[in-house]
This record gives structure tokens, sequence and C-alpha cells, in this order.
């Protein structure tokens, strides 16, 4: 039976097994982060050829009589302003692909690694009367969390406004959990009527 600490009542809950004590993956963690990387990138970096480059459609003068060599645009890699010959494409052109299954373990692998190091807690719902930082502050300090990724079942507008100016906290709604969010955290936060959500995403 798995348990995890509610920091706002001092007491725990039993929690699934199945989502936060699975044996840790770690390549297949690496390779959820490095599809999800290259996945995340547009694919719109490159370097225009000579069809890209705008203009050039006129012939810059007569074929034969001037003494200059022939041209047929100005837009030749040749010239300054030109296409690049070998024109560089981004790589993201071909996305890597990683399937349902694989995607939950490696995820459920991410939450449990976080549990086995004693870095994920969970809070009774977050509830905001007004937008303010301060106040938003405030319920942190009472709750006694100073900083990491918040997971709540729904964000609310006062929420989403009275922590978007602090750099050490994210709070997310739990649909919209990534690899990268949870690892850039050293800590993790979830509220307690999100679990049911996050056991039906990854389990």
């Amino acid at each position: 039976m798995m348990e995890l600490p509610v920091i706002n009542t001092k007491s725990k809950t039993t929690v699934s097994e199945a989502l936060f004590s699975q044996p840790v993956n770690d390549e297949l963690i690496t390779q959820l982060v490095n599809s999800f990387v290259s996945n995340s990138h547009q694919g719109t970096k490159a370097q225009k050829n000579r069809s890209d480059v705008r203009g050039g459609g006129r012939k810059p003068w007569r074929q034969k009589g001037t003494g200059r060599a022939r041209a047929g645009t100005i837009r030749s890699p040749i010239w300054r302003g030109g296409g690049v010959t070998f024109a560089a494409r981004s790589k993201s052109a071909n996305p890597k692909k990683i399937n349902k299954k694989m995607y939950k373990s490696a995820m459920r692998s991410i939450l449990s690694s976080f549990a086995g190091n004693n870095k994920i807690s969970l809070t009774k719902e977050l509830i905001l009367k007004n937008p303010k930082t301060k106040e938003f502050l405030e319920l942190l300090k009472k709750i006694d969390f100073s900083q990491g990724l918040i997971i709540v079942n729904e964000l609310n507008s006062n929420l989403e406004l009275a922590s978007r100016n602090i750099p050490y906290i994210e709070i997310i709604e739990v649909n919209f959990i990534d690899p990268i969010k949870l690892l850039r955290h050293e800590s993790i936060l979830i509220s307690e009527d999100s679990l049911p959500k996050l056991e039906e995403l990854l389990v």
C-alpha cells in the first residue's frame, strides 16, 4: 500500500501504487524526454536555397555581347544575397514516435522516482478568494511549500493570475502535464482532487 503525505493536514493518503510505486526505468524516461523535446520544435528553421530567396526572376543582362559571364538570376548561390547551395533544413521534420504504452510507463516512472525520493506531496484543493500574489504566497507559506510544480484538477483565473509572477512556482492543470514540466522541478505538489484524473491519464 502506497501512501503520500498531505502537507496541509499533516496526514497521509493512500494512492495508486501503479502511479507512484513503479520500478524506475531511466532509459525509457530519457527516450520520452528526447522525443518530446524533438517533437516540440516547430521544424521551420532552415536556410534558403535559390528557389526560396525573393527576387531574381529577371535575367540580369543579355546572354551574349556584354563581355561578362553568363547569368540567369541574381539569386544564384555565387551572387551576394543569393541562395545557399546546399541549404540546411530543420531535422525536426521527422518526428520521433513513442507509443502510448511507453509514454504512460515513462511518466509513471518519473512520478515513482519523485515519490521514492520523498519529493511528492498532496494537498487539499487550493482556493484563492482574490487574484493576489501576496495572498497566494501566504497560502504557500501556510501549507509549507516554497518551490516546485503544483498540479491541480482545474486552474481557475485567481490561481493563474496570482502565481504567474513567482519564478520558483509553476502551477498547471493535470491535463497538461508533460515530462519536461515534471523534471524541471525539485518537488511536486498534487491536489487530491486531481488524483483520479491523473490515474485515468497514465494507468
